[in-house]
């Protein structure tokens, strides 16, 4: 069963994608949307949806470091009901904390520059909340 982990930003979605197996995770692509248009994003998650045959969505939850959900958090809520009713696939919620620095700590050991650093740094994420998704089964 192939599963999509998003790592739900205000502007952009960094995609990832499992193997058959569900052991790894790999970085897919960054999708460009507007957090205020809550379908600006459909056109390209339903392509990936269906050209990778997914049955399952991760979707980061950004928790405060005490456990709360805020903001950011309550937005990637909505985001995932929303996927699960568009797409029909079950969602799940998998906490995210500290992830984009974990990522962000990998690009700068790599010795890649800021500019492309931006350019993965979502997609990189979210390969980080797949895998540890898929580590925890």
């Amino acid at each position: 069963m192939k599963i999509i982990g998003l790592d739900v930003g205000s502007k952009t979605i960094g995609v990832a994608i499992s193997d058959e197996l569900g052991w790894t995770a790999q970085g897919l692509t960054t999708i460009q949307w507007d957090e205020n248009d809550i379908h600006s994003a459909d056109a390209p998650l339903e392509k990936i949806i269906s050209e990778y045959t997914i049955e399952k969505a991760v979707v980061g939850l950004p928790k405060n470091m005490n456990g709360t959900i805020g903001e950011r958090g309550q937005a990637c809520e909505k985001y995932a009901k929303y996927i699960e009713n568009k797409f029909q696939i079950p969602v799940e919620l998998w906490d995210e904390r500290l992830t984009t620095v974990a990522a962000e700590r990998v690009l700068l050991e790599a010795d890649m520059s800021r500019k492309k650093r931006k350019k993965v740094i979502d997609k990189m994420a979210a390969i980080m909340i797949l895998q540890g998704y898929l580590d925890s089964k």
